[in-house]
C-alpha cells in the first residue's frame, strides 16, 4: 500500500494511492495515518479493504506529511562513505545519531524555508523509515518486523548553523520546513530491498545527487536494532538514514540554496519530492 494524507495544513485527512494513481479517502476507517494504524494489526486491516471501495478524492489537493502524529524524527549522519568524504569527515565507527524536531516537518511539496542569516543551506535526499511495531533492545534478525515502510525525507541543513558555532548539529536541522517526508508511505511489503533503492536529487534541473541505499555503511537493519539499545521506537516514529554525496558542501566550489530555487528529489519506489525555496 501507498498511504498518503492530504489537505490543508494541519487539517491533513488520511488517504491511499490506488493502482491507477489516484487518491482514496481513508478518514472513513481511520482518524490518520499514525500510532495504531502503522501497527502490524492496523495494516491488516487497511489491507483487507477494497481501495474501489473508498471515496474517489476529486483534483489534486494538497500532500502532506505522509505520517501524521510523529514521535520522534531520528537521523543517521555520515552513513554513506563517500558522502562522509566529501564532508572531510572520517566513516563513523557506529552509527551518528541526531535528531531533527517535528516541528520541522513539512508535507513534500510544501515551501522550504532559508533561514534568516543563513549563506549555506543545503540538500540532502535520504530513506525514511517508518515504525511499525513497537521497538526496544530488538535484533537485527528481527528489526524488518518492526518496519511499517518507507518513505523520502529530503534532511535540509544549514552548514554554518550545523558546524561552524559550537554545539550539536541540531542546531543546522531544525529550522521550520527542514524536514519534507512523503509523498507516501509505502509499506513494507512493497519494498523487496530497502538496501537496494536509486536515489537522485536536482536543484533548478541540474542532477546533484545521484545515489543508491547500497552504499550504506550501516543498513535499515542494523540501524533499527542499534537505535533500539538507547531508546524505545514507536509506532510513527520516522528514521532518516543518511545521504549519498553530492550536497552543496561538497562541490566544488560549494553551493548552496537561495531563494527562489526548485529541488527535486525522488528514492525508487517511493515517489517525488518537489519544493520551492522561500524566504524565512
Amino acid at each position: 500500500m501507498k498511504l498518503l494524507r492530504y489537505g490543508p495544513k494541519g487539517q491533513e485527512k488520511p488517504g491511499l494511492l490506488d493502482a491507477e494513481g489516484r487518491i482514496r479517502d481513508l478518514s472513513g476507517t481511520l482518524d490518520d495515518v499514525a500510532g495504531d494504524a502503522l501497527t502490524p494489526a492496523g495494516l491488516a486491516k487497511l489491507r483487507g479493504i477494497d481501495p474501489a471501495s473508498l471515496p474517489l478524492v476529486q483534483g489534486t489537493p494538497r500532500l502532506g506529511p505522509c505520517v501524521g502524529r510523529v514521535g520522534k524524527f531520528v537521523c543517521i549522519g555520515l552513513n554513506y562513505a563517500d558522502h562522509a568524504a566529501e564532508s572531510g569527515m572520517p566513516v563513523p565507527k557506529e552509527p551518528v545519531v541526531f535528531m531533527k524536531p517535528t516541528s520541522c516537518i513539512v508535507g513534500p511539496d510544501d515551501d522550504v524555508e532559508i533561514p534568516r542569516g543563513s549563506e549555506k543551506t543545503d540538500w540532502e535526499v535520504e530513506l525514511g523509515i517508518v515504525i511499525g511495531a513497537p521497538a526496544k533492545y530488538v535484533s537485527e534478525e528481527d528489526a524488518l518486523k518492526h518496519v511499517a515502510g518507507y518513505c523520502i525525507v529530503n534532511d535540509v541543513s544549514e552548514r554554518a548553523f550545523q558546524l561552524e558555532g559550537t554545539g550539536q548539529w541540531v542546531k543546522g536541522k531544525s529550522h521550520d520546513t527542514f524536514g519534507p517526508v512523503g509523498p507516501w508511505l509505502v509499506t513494507a511489503d512493497e519494498v523487496e530491498d530497502p538496501q537496494a533503492l536509486d536515489m537522485w536529487l536536482e536543484v533548478d534541473g541540474k542532477r546533484y545527487q545521484n545515489g543508491s541505499t547500497r552504499t550504506m555503511v550501516y543498513g535499515v537493519k542494523h540501524l533499527v536494532s542499534y537505535l533500539s539499545r538507547f531508546m524505545s521506537l514507536q509506532p510513527g516514529d520516522i528514521i532518516s538514514t543518511g545521504t549519498p554525496p553530492g550536497v552543496g558542501m561538497g562541490q566544488k566550489p560549494p553551493v548552496f540554496l537561495r531563494a527562489g530555487q526548485t529541488m527535486k528529489l525522488g528514492v525508487q519506489g517511493l515517489g517525488v519530492q518537489t519544493q520551492k525555496t522561500v524566504s524565512a
